[in-house]
């Protein structure tokens, strides 16, 4: 009996899922304000990297956050290029943030307005040699110009040579 009835549930909530994710997506976009919508974008686009994380490039509250800002620190952002927000110090913001940029988690990257990602996409980013070129690119950090005569008597190119 009490297996038929588990199965019963399950099928009823099986029908009813879809349309019950679809609304609760809709209702979701309706908690944030427009108001913190403005407040957001202009957050975003008022510094080349904006970060929200939790706590403090000092002191992050967990371990996403103090990896993405390792990478940032490696790829030498400077200090006045960069925003922090703590998401923990704002419960409004934390939600907020989450829905503005439709990613479900914190850390966020943002660059010249832009969403980049949390710390998943960033370490890749930074693996592949994709976050130096956007942030060259975008005059966060400077471009790293190799000179001819170096390039000339690089390893690689003494292997081409021989």
């Amino acid at each position: 009996m009490f297996r038929t009835s588990l199965f019963s549930s399950v099928r009823v909530l099986s029908r009813a899922a879809p349309s019950s994710l679809v609304s609760s997506r809709l209702t979701a976009y309706r908690f944030l304000s427009t108001e913190t919508r403005s407040k957001l974008e202009q957050a975003v686009k008022a510094n080349p990297v904006v970060l929200f994380m939790k706590g403090t490039p000092a002191e992050p509250q967990c371990g996403f956050s103090r990896a993405v800002v390792q990478i940032l620190d490696m790829h030498g952002v400077p200090s006045e290029k960069m925003q922090t927000y703590n998401v923990l110090a704002d419960p409004e913001l934390r939600s907020g943030i989450k829905e503005f940029s439709e990613w479900p988690t914190v850390p966020q990257v943002y660059v010249n307005g832009e969403f980049v990602g949390g710390c998943d996409i960033l370490i890749g980013m930074h693996q592949s040699g994709e976050l130096e070129t956007l942030l060259e690119n975008n005059g966060v950090i400077p471009k790293i110009e190799v000179s001819p005569e170096a390039e000339q008597s690089s390893p690689v190119n003494d292997k081409v040579a021989a």
